[in-house]
């Protein structure tokens, strides 16, 4: 566990360990940029189960249950068991599903949320819905709920979709569906759930109102104008400071989608000889369906992008996937066949990796084998680029699992048919993802710090300090459950709540670093492979005593353990 997912459960420890539960906090500096509640739910956990690594991720791993759950009812309600059993095994297995949910992020739950929108807005204006009543309460729920999730986007994209659907279907001006939805005690339901935490966060971080669409170093406007101008305008607008992120290209963030919907992309083009516009149930769900997924991708191809960012499409994608494999086009007949090559093809590249690396050396630990890229980690999958021919040495056995994987899928998609298919398909990709699990494994000790914060824990007591920025190390605040002061750390996501008046000083530069390391009292410093190279042109070596290494990071002490 590091980088956001250590911040995510530190956060959520602090508000704990603090009984401030309005304002999220890192090392004493207000971190304003995302809404509580998954910190709220994270907390929750380790009240109920205790502060563990494992507590943290149980919120996001329900709500991925969850959105499996969700998507099955909503295509079984929608198009029968056949297409409902489909549309569940597509998002349960598909690719971007499990790989966005390795990380602590909310969009999972933002995802289940926008989901349940929609479901409960179809189900609010059917005309043989019995409690449409009870619907539009779950509808203004969980926009309510999405606003805590991920701010402004989890109302704009429900919004967007249904305006689109409406504006097609022709009813948007009528009087019956708005009746149907009761607008206006919705908005109250809305306001009920998500006004309370904006409005305590604006008056306990002034000032109150501010609309400057400068962003800059140095400039400090209360909690309203960072949350709701910087973070939403500004970052759509791609001119939010600090700019600590990257944007996805567009033809990348669209054609991205055939990898996380994979296996079940391949069914894409079937998709094309589908029913929209009749007035049946189904044709409805799948018209819904494609105004929900045109506007998403259709807005964030104006902005900065993630490529996690259109997670909330996979359920509507997943329905419509679901009926095109329920089909008897030629494209629904041709596609095992595309798939069970794409599968024979990765069986041939595992099968060569594994010769051409049977006989590299694997010593110590992944890191020896591989090539930082820092440029690239703002993306999700920035890390992938590190990896080199030597680092699949480390990696045999995920390759061999992946390979039976890979044959398994082959195999299905040749010699059988139908749901019999779907199910070792599925499996297949289960095997696939324990694999993957395993590969992550081997990868911890160079994406995480928990090694080097245990060292810390059974050295002697002193002043840390971290050598760049909190993300850098942010495993090793959480597993150690401590403070340290961030050596030319002041940038990116603590920068702006640095400013703040109530904001611990926890940020120093070379000269305060090196009066520091010259006390004598005993201080330790965590640098990675980048930093190394300026902490030994900044201090005496006489003065560095190596405590701990893992991973390409190193732990520093300025006395030797023996020392008093």
């Amino acid at each position: 566990m590091d980088d956001v997912d250590a911040v995510q459960a530190q956060i959520a420890r602090n508000m704990l360990d603090s009984g401030d539960w309005v304002i999220a906090r890192l090392d004493g500096v207000p971190y304003l940029e995302k809404s509580p509640l998954i910190y709220w739910l994270i907390a929750l956990s380790y009240r109920i189960f205790g502060v563990h690594d494992w507590a943290a991720r149980i919120p996001v791993a329900l709500a991925g249950v969850l959105l499996v759950w969700t998507t099955w009812r909503y295509a079984l309600w929608a198009f029968g068991r056949r297409i409902g059993f489909n549309a569940g095994i597509v998002i349960a297995t598909c690719i971007g599903l499990f790989l966005f949910t390795r990380i602590q992020i909310p969009d999972v739950m933002l995802t289940l949320s926008i989901c349940m929108c929609f479901w409960s807005f179809q189900r609010s204006i059917e005309e043989d819905e019995q409690h449409p009543r009870r619907w539009s309460i779950a509808l203004a729920a969980s926009l309510g709920i999405g606003l805590l999730l991920k701010g402004l986007i989890a109302v704009l994209i429900p919004a967007g979709g249904i305006f689109v659907y409406l504006l097609l279907k022709k009813q948007l001006f009528s009087r019956h569906i708005w009746q149907r939805l009761h607008v206006i005690s919705g908005a109250a339901i809305v306001l009920a759930i998500a006004a309370p935490w904006h409005v305590l966060a604006t008056f306990r971080m002034p000032p109150f109102v501010n609309f400057s669409m400068h962003s800059g170093p140095g400039e400090y406007h209360g909690f309203f104008w960072f949350y709701f101008i910087n973070e939403h305008v500004l970052r759509f607008l791609n001119l939010r400071y600090p700019r600590d992120y990257n944007t996805v290209p567009r033809l990348a963030f669209w054609g991205l989608h055939l990898l996380w919907l994979f296996p079940w992309s391949v069914y894409f083009p079937a998709a094309f000889r589908l029913r929209y516009k009749a007035e049946d149930r189904g044709s409805r769900t799948r018209m819904l369906a494609l105004c929900w997924t045109g506007f998403v991708l259709i807005f964030f191809t104006f902005s900065t992008t993630q490529e996690y960012y259109s997670m909330p499409v996979y359920p509507a994608l997943a329905m419509i996937l679901g009926c095109a494999m329920a089909t008897d086009s030629v494209w629904a007949r041709v596609a095992p066949r595309v798939l069970g090559a794409i599968g024979l093809l990765c069986v041939m590249c595992i099968a060569i990796l594994l010769f051409l690396v049977r006989n590299v050396a694997a010593p110590g630990d992944i890191s020896r084998a591989l090539q930082q890229h820092p440029d690239a980690y703002t993306l999700s999958l920035g890390h992938m680029g590190d990896l080199t021919l030597q680092s699949f040495a480390y990696l045999c056995l995920p390759l061999i699992l992946a390979g039976i994987a890979f044959l398994g899928l082959m195999l299905a998609c040749f010699f059988l048919r139908g749901r019999l298919s779907f199910l070792v398909i599925a499996l297949s990709m289960v095997l696939f993802y324990q694999a993957s699990r395993i590969a992550l494994v081997v990868f911890d000790p160079y994406l995480s710090s928990r090694p080097l914060a245990s060292a810390l824990i059974h050295a002697p007591h002193g002043q840390l300090v971290i050598n760049g920025e909190y993300y850098q190390f942010s495993s090793v605040f959480f597993y150690a459950h401590t403070s340290a002061l961030l050596w030319n750390g002041r940038r990116n996501n603590l920068e702006y709540g640095s400013y703040a008046p109530d904001s611990r000083p926890v940020f120093v530069d070379d000269g305060q670093f090196t009066s520091l390391w010259n006390s004598g009292r005993r201080c330790y410093v965590l640098s990675d492979g980048n930093g190394i190279a300026h902490l030994l042109e900044t201090v005496d070596h006489s003065r560095l005593f190596l405590v701990a290494e893992s991973g390409g990071k190193t732990l520093y002490s300025n006395l030797a353990a023996s020392s008093r």
